[in-house]
């Protein structure tokens, strides 16, 4: 029993001395990263003063009203779900087809999983509204609703899939840290996040697709067309960070291989493909069925005429989403373009942010209009709203930027433990 308590004190001292040094590195670098840090952060300050007015006066100073109760924050929240449970196109490659070229980017994708729900969790956070309400959520001192709650099911999925990619990348940097081999237990972590990140994508889908007084998502295909555009817009935010890291950092040409972000862009290829194809079959479906569903739809796409007054503040971000990702499969399709960094990053950009507002604002809103008794109110987020949702985005990306310098500093041989 002595030796047991002796060798999990020499783990947990290890561990500690791990966790100090990978602090240490995270806050050093250049002046070009201290200046990401800072705007980071002042872009976080900025956010939580907007959200101090959200808490004083509540959501008059959003665009939210009753008739359309969901605008910018769950919009992101859905979205970055899916580039949350993108991951797992890096994690089924190489761990269960042994595809070595993903090798030294996997802890990027999986770190990109954390940050993702940072930005799920504050947005989530703001829309929530009393904050300090959110422990209704937990057993014994709340009411959880588990499991008739859709809701739980999706706050449980979250939380486990977020300790995952944690635990699992972090365990990997503290190993090669002592330059020794991670223990076989990893990799039952590391099977079982391969269902949960479809799990997490598929929860939020049957949110919405669970709502029968809004037809607009009352739809089969709501579930497959997340995880089509979730394996779209991910791996593209991937590839723009290994784009930049292989451009900072030279020495990570040979780590990150050419062939390791071409095969991730005809993953996206192939996923953009299919979005495009259930976004084009539920139009036909709905518009030629001219279904309740097709009123929403409509709004979305042409606008809608009612009392003699034109609604189409939604089109513009329509055609906006469809141009980007139609342009987009063209630049992937061919392989000079698509093998050009320029030309792939450009299109891996117009991907994510096409994605963001086909997600978002594309189908967050027309959910809403009309109302179930047939308002129409159209939705504009405010610029303090904006600036709560950026604040959550910020902070996301503190958090990866901070990760992934101690992961570039493990795998260049800049932080070892010296024995």
């Amino acid at each position: 029993m002595v030796k047991v308590n002796d060798e999990r004190e020499k783990v947990d001292e290890s561990f500690f001395r791990f966790l100090i040094e990978a602090i240490k590195i995270a806050f050093s670098g250049s002046r070009r990263y201290y200046a990401w840090l800072l705007g980071l952060i002042l872009i976080i300050l900025l956010g939580a003063y907007s959200y101090y007015y959200q808490l004083k006066y509540g959501f008059i100073i959003t665009g939210m009203r009753d008739q359309v109760s969901w605008g910018l924050y769950i919009s992101n929240f859905t979205f970055f779900v899916g580039v949350a449970a993108s991951a797992v196109m890096i994690v089924i490659p190489l761990y269960i087809y042994n595809y070595k070229e993903f090798k030294h980017i996997i802890t990027f994708g999986e770190y990109l999983a954390v940050g993702a729900l940072i930005i799920v969790m504050t947005n989530v956070s703001a829309d929530i509204g009393r904050i300090e309400r959110i422990f209704h959520m937990f057993p014994i001192v709340g009411t959880p609703n588990w499991p008739q709650s859709l809701l739980m099911w999706d706050f449980i999925v979250l939380i486990g899939y977020l300790l995952l990619n944690l635990i699992i990348p972090t365990y990997g940097l503290y190993k090669a840290y002592y330059n020794s081999q991670p223990r076989s237990w990893i990799k039952v972590l590391i099977y079982i996040s391969v269902p949960w990140a479809i799990s997490i994508h598929t929860v939020t889908a049957f949110i919405y697709s669970g709502l029968s007084a809004r037809p607009f998502w009352n739809s089969a295909l709501m579930a497959p067309r997340f995880l089509a555009s979730a394996f779209t817009s991910g791996p593209a935010l991937l590839i723009i960070v290994l784009l930049l890291v292989r451009h900072f950092r030279p020495e990570f040409r040979e780590k990150i291989s050419e062939k390791a972000i071409q095969t991730l862009a005809q993953i996206i290829l192939i996923a953009l493909i299919t979005n495009l194809f259930f976004l084009g079959s539920e139009i036909y479906s709905v518009g030629y069925a001219q279904t309740s569903h097709w009123i929403s739809l409509e709004y979305l796409i042409f606008g809608l005429e009612h009392a003699g007054k034109y609604y189409g503040v939604l089109v513009p971000f329509f055609w906006a989403s469809l141009l980007l990702n139609l342009i987009a499969v063209f630049v992937l399709l061919y392989p000079k373009t698509r093998k050009n960094s320029y030309s792939l990053a450009l299109a891996c950009f117009m991907v994510f942010i096409g994605i963001w507002l086909e997600k978002g604002m594309g189908l967050v809103i027309p959910g809403f209009v009309p109302t179930p008794i047939g308002e129409i109110w159209e939705y504009i987020p405010t610029l303090m709203e904006i600036m709560i949702s950026f604040a959550g985005w910020a902070l996301g990306f503190l958090i990866y930027t901070l990760l992934i310098r101690v992961t570039i500093a493990i795998e260049s041989g800049e932080l070892r433990h010296l024995s």
